[in-house]
């Protein structure tokens, strides 16, 4: 008994400083609570998890979580709180509170998600990319060097390369055009986006359309499951998780090696004078930025972010673009009688034609409204700020959803309805209530880029083949850091009969 006794009092000592110390983890909890209670949002489930059980359960049951979010907006208003343990984030969905945080430089983005994405599971993945440099000077001195890699001018010149790359995708799907075999339109949008970004940015041909079983292309594919992997709390230390993280930690290794070997071959032909690939990459290496930007590791940053974030938005707004006007054939059929005046039967798109493709670019700036690739944005706040009369204490991250305002009756009249017309050139313009590339100085370098190369591909589609989907698909949205259509976007294709020759 005196064993016992003594076991019993050693066990208590024990667990007497884990009790004290969930006692005081619980209290500074209630204080947390008590900042940020003013704030409008759904009740808490639980006290520690707050809002954590119901986004498990949707999750669980592979639902939408961003639609709850929609829901709530609609119940609770324009500036939601939400709950996890003792961390609080504010969600934005107020057009005027999106132009004084996103318009602002000082608002920076938010370091908990960010820094997640700098190391994947130890490798240095966008490390102090444009994607998640968080020093408003450090980010600026390094978008100063690299827009005039992306300036309308310099773009211009790539349509030699989108019209290449695309016209292989059109012979990819020629050999599926009888109208009885079924493919996944973003499998093949996934792959030639890729091949653009490598060729157009770096100079490297993958030929993905061509064999997608390369190492490479296998890498960005395993990094994209990574960035759902890495919301998951201890996911490292969990079982049956420690192969996929090897094959993440290999993937992104094989990506900066790739990068590092390119942008050594590259500085030293610019350095030497001598005819380098006319790519970005060049581009960016080019007069002070070669001196400015010494640090391999940073370059090798962007190469990463670039294709990562280059082809897979892209992707996923071409994917969710066919699945829209194959279920509108009203709109389809207008979107091939301009494409049919404009474009004609020639297989060359030049950069004027862009320009008169007036429909598609509605067409496409409405997919953007309903199926934004991107969910939204978030930035952190260091002082205690005021949002449509609501205090945010300091050190909170503050959620900008273009999804959800995009679906919001109040921004869009009848807003589930896929209609260009929202975006025609008498229209009312969206007053900061649409942002899929962000908005302020640091909006997305690359949208320009992307709503070319989205233009080319769209075009040819709708000059070449009549498309339908599938019978049975879902059309719902899936969140692996991206949204993605979660069946794939799975089609027939036809070729359509043109009267005229094919100018070549």
């Amino acid at each position: 008994m005196e064993v016992l006794g003594s076991l019993v009092m050693l066990a208590l000592l024990l667990l007497a400083p884990l009790l004290l110390a969930f006692i005081v983890y619980c209290g500074y909890v209630h204080w947390v609570h008590m900042k940020y209670d003013h704030i409008p949002g759904a009740p808490r489930e639980s006290f520690l998890l707050g809002h954590l059980p119901i986004l498990w359960r949707l999750m669980k049951k592979n639902e939408f979580i961003h639609d709850l979010f929609l829901e709530w907006a609609q119940k609770y208003g324009p500036i939601l709180r939400l709950n996890a343990f003792h961390r609080v984030s504010v969600m934005i969905l107020s057009p005027e509170g999106v132009k004084e945080i996103l318009m602002s430089p000082q608002y920076q983005k938010d370091p908990r998600t960010y820094n997640n994405i700098c190391n994947l599971f130890g490798e240095r993945f966008l490390g102090n990319s444009l994607v998640t440099e968080r020093n408003y000077e450090r980010w600026h001195k390094q978008r100063k060097i690299m827009d005039p890699a992306f300036s309308r001018t310099y773009l211009i010149g790539l349509m030699e390369t989108f019209n290449e790359k695309a016209e292989e995708l059109m012979e990819k799907l020629e050999e599926k055009a009888e109208g009885k075999k079924e493919f996944s339109m973003l499998t093949m949008m996934s792959r030639v986006t890729l091949d653009v970004i490598a060729k157009v940015a770096f100079g490297l041909e993958l030929k993905t359309l061509s064999d997608d079983q390369t190492p490479f292309p296998n890498a960005v594919t395993t990094i994209m499951k990574a960035m759902t992997e890495t919301r998951i709390p201890f996911v490292k230390y969990m079982p049956g998780k420690q192969k996929l993280i090897k094959e993440i930690q290999a993937s992104v290794r094989l990506l900066r090696r790739v990068g590092r070997e390119c942008i050594k071959q590259r500085r030293e032909a610019v350095e030497n004078g001598k005819e380098a690939t006319m790519d970005i990459l060049t581009q960016i290496l080019k007069g002070d930025a070669l001196k400015e930007m010494r640090d391999d590791e940073n370059m090798l940053d962007n190469f990463v972010a670039f294709f990562v974030a280059g082809h897979e938005t892209t992707a996923n707004q071409l994917s969710f673009t066919v699945m829209a006007v194959a279920q509108h054939p009203e709109i389809l059929e207008r979107l091939q009688a301009e494409v049919d005046e404009v474009i004609g039967a020639k297989r060359h798109i030049d950069y004027e034609d862009l320009c008169k493709l007036k429909y598609l670019s509605q067409v496409l700036k409405e997919s953007l409204r309903l199926y934004p690739p991107i969910p939204g944005t978030l930035r952190w706040t260091e002082t205690e700020t005021v949002v449509d009369g609501i205090k945010i204490p300091a050190n909170t991250t503050l959620n900008f959803s273009t999804y959800v305002m995009g679906r919001m009756e109040k921004f869009f009249k009848d807003p589930l309805t896929f209609n260009p017309e929202r975006f025609s050139k008498d229209a009312p313009k969206p007053y900061y209530s649409y942002f899929p590339f962000s908005l302020g100085p640091r909006s997305c370098i690359g949208q320009a880029f992307a709503q070319m190369e989205a233009k080319v591909v769209m075009a040819k589609l709708l000059q070449r083949f009549e498309f339908q989907l599938v019978p049975g698909q879902s059309f719902k949205l899936l969140d692996i850091g991206t949204f993605r259509p979660s069946d794939g976007v799975m089609c027939k294709l036809k070729p359509r009969s043109h009267k005229k020759d094919v100018q070549m």
